[in-house]
């Protein structure tokens, strides 16, 4: 039960997933074999550990300064915006200062624009809930996280399933830190998420998850979709942490499916590493894992 954990599970899980991203399952098969892409030789990561790093910074600095994390955190996105080719802000933080962040890793179109330019949408995209872990450590209030997280999404994604998959993804979070099991930590994230407008969508897919047996890469595609949306992420990173018997395991049902395969994949990694800690991610992985001084440094931070 760590921060850390969670912190360095979703990385792992990004990393493992970002070379399928893009693949279908019978393309990811053909290259890797049957039981698709089960390791690398090096673990790079992508805009969604990134954005998660900067929201954990953004946490922290608010939490030093007695400052709103909302403010923080959109200060921090600023920032990461500009390591990927935006404009020049004033930094109170270090994440910018390191140049292994400024490396574009394909950042998703709407974070981009909806940050650039301030702009309304009506995106469901994963790219709210990918990021949203951090927001489990503020408080130790379930109401004051979910609202955390959701106004840390609707940052980038103004529909409700892409903001609301971000506030149940930091409840359960927040839960398994506490030390509660899964379907526990699910149950109370449910309860809040229900009084949001707008959840039924979102409702509908945790409900169905949580009912599922094992799945195959088709069945996760015909059952929960590609993960390009929030709710669809949230509910296959989810399904790979309550059916796998293992971590690896577990990240490898979560990348290894035609869709949004490293968000999928830092999900289900960002949900195992809190509840199991770090000593269940396999140590070949983390010693290829790009960026791990970073995270461990953040996360050690608060």
């Amino acid at each position: 039960m760590s921060l850390l954990g969670s912190l360095l599970g979703g990385a792992v899980g990004d990393a493992l997933g970002a070379p399928i991203e893009f693949s279908s399952i019978d393309v990811i098969r053909r290259a890797h074999g049957d039981s698709g892409l089960v390791d690398l030789p090096a673990l790079e990561i992508t805009d969604d550990t990134q954005m998660t790093l900067f929201t954990l910074e953004g946490l922290l600095l608010a939490r030093q300064h007695g400052l709103d994390p909302l403010l923080t955190v959109r200060a921090a996105y600023a920032r990461w915006l500009h390591t990927q080719g935006g404009p020049l802000v004033a930094s109170d933080g270090w994440l910018m200062s390191d140049q292994r962040l400024h490396s574009r890793r394909a950042p998703g179109h709407t974070c981009i624009t909806a940050l650039k330019h301030n702009e309304k949408n009506n995106s469901k995209g994963c790219g709210g809930v990918m990021r949203a872990a951090p927001c489990a450590v503020w408080s130790t209030d379930v109401r004051e996280i979910f609202s955390l997280a959701v106004g840390t999404a609707q940052m980038t994604h103004h529909h409700p399933s892409g903001y609301l998959s971000a506030g149940v993804l930091a409840v359960i979070v927040q839960e398994l830190l506490r030390g509660n099991d899964l379907l526990s930590s699910v149950a109370v994230a449910r309860a809040e998420l229900v009084r949001w407008e707008g959840h039924e969508e979102q409702t509908t897919l945790l409900d169905k998850v949580v009912g599922l047996g094992s799945l195959t890469p088709e069945e996760i595609e015909s059952s929960l979709g590609g993960g390009w949306v929030g709710e669809e992420a949230l509910a296959i990173g989810l399904h790979a942490a309550l059916v796998a018997p293992d971590f690896p395991t577990a990240l490898r049902v979560a990348v290894n499916h035609s869709g949004d395969s490293d968000s999928t994949g830092s999900i289900c990694g960002n949900i195992l590493g809190a509840r199991d800690g770090v000593s269940v991610i396999p140590s070949s992985w983390l010693s290829v894992l790009e960026l791990r001084d970073v995270i461990e440094r953040l996360a050690l931070s608060w």
